[in-house]
């Protein structure tokens, strides 16, 4: 379930795998075990795709919990 807190954990089968924090200009994603940065994304829901995309093309979309 999604709420307005502005940051939420992406959990899979294995723990934590990334994270989505709500910025002026967008969703910023942080994707754990990765170098760089990470992107800022338009919408939640395009930050929430490319949390599961960058998971692989079998992975089950990750749950997303409000921090």
């Amino acid at each position: 379930m999604m709420d307005n807190t502005g940051t939420w954990v992406a959990v899979g089968p294995a723990g934590a795998v990334g994270s989505i924090r709500r910025a002026s200009d967008g969703f910023h994603v942080e994707l754990y075990g990765r170098r760089g940065r990470g992107r800022t994304y338009p919408s939640l829901e395009t930050a929430k795709g490319a949390v599961h995309a960058a998971l692989g093309p079998l992975a089950d979309r990750p749950e997303l919990r409000a921090h």
